[in-house]
């Protein structure tokens, strides 16, 4: 996707759309690009529970530029003991395209055997890595043996994980999953460019 003013503009007209605090969001962003051009975005909206089970609005936008990828989170607090007013915290990352480690995308489409190629999965979780973040997955390690009784440490994985952003048709609608597969299509392909 070459970068027009269309592009830029329909990313600050998703960021209104959203009708989450358009303004914050969309000068956080725009301050962290600098003037890039922007080649892909996503705007996602969704619902949180705290343990109060209290509903929290969070929004990610990504933003794909030449050069680099812009994460921003903005999210909403109630008042508390130390902030007497509802305030929001947004924060904004830009990792540089030729540091992503990886850009996973798992779809889940129902009834794979009569599956038709093109068809829309029924949600999409993109994940990208890029170093900062991992995950370690530890468990005791075995020799196969069921009647050994000897330590034999530890087994595991580590994933990196630095971003995972989910989407359904049932949440966010086609549209949603539509515009999530485009962006994560477009970052792997920028990646690429880069030798990632």
């Amino acid at each position: 996707m070459r970068e027009t003013r269309t592009t830029a503009h329909g990313l600050r007209e998703a960021i209104r759309l959203s009708g989450y605090y358009p303004d914050l969001v969309a000068d956080a962003v725009e301050s962290a690009l600098d003037n890039e051009p922007v080649l892909s975005y996503l705007v996602h909206h969704e619902a949180t529970f705290d343990p109060a089970m209290e509903v929290r609005r969070h929004i990610t936008v990504l933003v794909l530029s030449s050069a680099r990828l812009l994460v921003c989170h903005t999210d909403e607090h109630p008042p508390s003991d130390t902030v007497t007013q509802p305030h929001a915290s947004t924060t904004t990352e830009v990792v540089g395209l030729s540091r992503i480690q990886s850009v996973q995308v798992m779809r889940v489409v129902p009834e794979p055997a009569s599956y038709v190629p093109g068809t829309l999965p029924t949600e999409v979780v993109l994940t990208i890595g890029w170093g900062t973040v991992s995950h370690l997955d530890l468990e005791p390690a075995s020799c196969g043996d069921e009647s050994c009784e000897a330590d034999h440490g530890y087994t595991g994985s580590m994933a990196a994980d630095d971003l995972s952003l989910r989407m359904s048709q049932a949440a966010d609608g086609p549209e949603g999953v539509r515009q999530l597969l485009a962006f994560a299509k477009a970052l792997s392909e920028a990646t690429a460019r880069l030798g990632g």
